[in-house]
């Protein structure tokens, strides 16, 4: 695999940004087919295995003095010391002054540098265990001392994908205990969700989780009011409807409390918990009540592991670094502007949606530290989807559009056991199909990777311009021995990494998000006007005054 690499020296004169520009020239007309064709070793080159996962990216447009120069601008950028920083108690959120530590909720229990941290942590997480256990035994009643057969989460952004994402990948590994028991997500403001989902429920026998770091987000809440006054119309107002329907997650008690939430039903977060890095904190109550408390505490175990080669593992040999080293050479130096993410298991469909908010919300920036404006593009725009859904979809754009993408697949080597699927006789079928979905994998990354070569060569002497192919699509696989919950959370925790090795590479904040609380701000502006409390709109634009006047129906459109 990747050996260690001793950077090369460069003149005083020459900056690394210079090299990497010159070799970017270089590159325009360099193809894969080349690349490898000048070393059968490239694949022991450029791949790197940590415990369950290997990382294949031998089909990046690179050689071994690209790499070098890369890692050389990762020096000149001090990321090893802003890893340091990251693993600490420092406020490197500075524009809210906060530090960034959701790693420490992945800490083990007795942690010898963070102790009181990680008792922190691990006493909401006792808590939570608590609960988890107690709804599964059936011992924890509705209102009307029913068993809880459903459970709801309302939450949006970070306190919504993160939980829906893991309990959706990780469903082979429901507990039996919790075969009884539901788990949905509502996210949408307008109610949709919500909607469809109650009639199907019995308020008797349904708990609702109220995810919000702020409790104020008027998504959220004005969800939980919805569900609050279906409750009360079925089984009445009174104190042991919320005690007994109601969970809450926050960083504010007092605005759970004042809510109606019971005490012993609200759990804690921090304000160095970013939303979007939540599902490691009581956030993943639904994670814990679908795949059990030792499924949870192996998805933490596994990202403990990322964080552990994070820090450690040369920078030649890091995942998180290469990974991001990788993006910022394809997105500033190739000029590939999006990033496709395609995952060849089912089971992931919600990956690509919740590496959208974590990539693009946390590097959708273009103000440096220094306050000045970037030098380099940032993140590019992200986008993917369940790669045997997608080859029926948008790949026909990859393989014969116009526009550069960069893909990342991902699958796992085993997928069907015996012990999952003991119900199905032929379980030797389905293993079948397993392997039909990863033979898909590797022909479409052949393909985009080397086009014309990895056709049939005779079948290419009188082929048809319209059924030939340029290659030259760059892209890594990774490989995870199995999907479980262990080796999900360093899939997902070397992704959190990547972005945050970006982040420093472009001289960004990455845990801050302030389009998006602006955004939040303005419609509450605007929410009085459409409730008719505000008349006077002269303030606006004049395209938001035409559309509010169709919207109140005093003019038509």
């Amino acid at each position: 695999m990747v050996q260690n690499i001793q950077p090369f020296p460069i003149n005083d004169d020459e900056s690394i940004l210079a090299k990497l520009y010159a070799l970017k020239k270089q590159f325009e007309s360099v193809h894969l087919n080349e690349l490898f064709a000048q070393d059968e070793q490239r694949f022991q080159k450029f791949s790197v295995v940590c415990e369950q996962i290997v990382l294949d990216f031998s089909k990046q447009r690179i050689d071994q003095n690209v790499l070098n120069t890369l890692i050389q601008f990762a020096g000149t950028q001090n990321l090893e010391n802003w890893i340091k920083k990251l693993f600490s108690q420092e406020q490197i959120n500075y524009t809210e002054q906060r530090a960034a530590m959701h790693w420490a909720l992945r800490l083990p229990v007795y942690d010898e540098k963070y102790p009181k941290i990680a008792d922190q942590v691990h006493e909401q997480f006792q808590s939570m265990f608590a609960l988890v256990n107690k709804i599964h035994d059936g011992q924890y009643r509705g209102a009307t001392g029913e068993v809880i057969q459903d459970v709801v989460n309302i939450g949006v952004g970070g306190s919504d994908l993160g939980s829906l994402m893991v309990t959706q990948a990780l469903s082979d590994f429901k507990q039996a205990t919790a075969k009884s028991l539901d788990v949905h997500f509502v996210s949408t403001i307008d109610g949709s969700q919500l909607s469809e989902l109650l009639h199907k429920l019995r308020p008797e026998t349904t708990l609702f989780i109220i995810s919000s770091k702020s409790f104020g987000t008027i998504d959220t809440l004005s969800n939980a009011q919805t569900v609050r006054l279906w409750l009360e119309k079925a089984l009445g107002q009174h104190t042991q409807v919320l005690k007994h329907h109601f969970v809450g997650v926050s960083t504010k008690p007092e605005k759970m409390t004042e809510w109606g939430i019971a005490p012993e039903n609200q759990f804690l977060l921090w304000d160095w918990v970013g939303g979007r890095y939540s599902l490691w904190s009581c956030i993943g109550f639904p994670i814990a009540l679908t795949i059990g408390v030792e499924g949870f505490k192996q998805l933490l175990a596994g990202a403990y592991a990322i964080d552990q080669h994070f820090q450690t593992a040369p920078l030649s040999q890091n995942i998180p670094v290469l990974m991001g080293l990788l993006g910022v050479w394809n997105n500033n130096f190739l000029d590939i502007q999006t990033h496709a993410v395609l995952p060849y298991d089912g089971r992931l469909k919600y990956f690509a949606s919740y590496l959208q908010q974590l990539e693009m919300e946390s590097n959708g920036k273009s103000i440096q530290r220094n306050g000045e404006k970037v030098e380099l593009d940032t993140c590019p725009i992200v986008w993917g989807e369940i790669g045997p859904n997608a080859q029926h979809a948008f790949y026909q754009l990859l393989h014969q559009g116009t526009q550069a993408v960069c893909c990342d697949f991902i699958a796992p080597v085993q997928r069907y056991n015996s012990n999952q699927f003991t119900y199905i006789d032929n379980a030797a079928a389905l293993v079948e199909q397993h392997h039909l979905a990863l033979s898909n994998c590797l022909a479409q990354s052949r393909l985009l990777a080397f086009g014309n070569q990895a056709l049939d060569q005779n079948e290419l002497e009188n082929l048809a311009p319209y059924k030939q192919y340029s290659g030259n699509q760059p892209s890594s696989t990774i490989l995870l021995q199995e999907l479980n919950p262990y080796s999900l959370g360093m899939l997902i925790a070397m992704y959190e990494h990547k972005v945050f090795v970006q982040s420093v590479l472009w001289n960004i904040n990455p845990f801050d998000q302030w389009g998006v609380e602006k955004g939040k701000e303005i419609a509450n502006q605007l929410l009085p006007i459409l409730n008719g409390d505000i008349q006077d709109i002269s303030s606006l634009d004049v395209s938001t005054q035409g559309l509010i006047q169709i919207l109140l129906g005093k003019t038509h459109g």
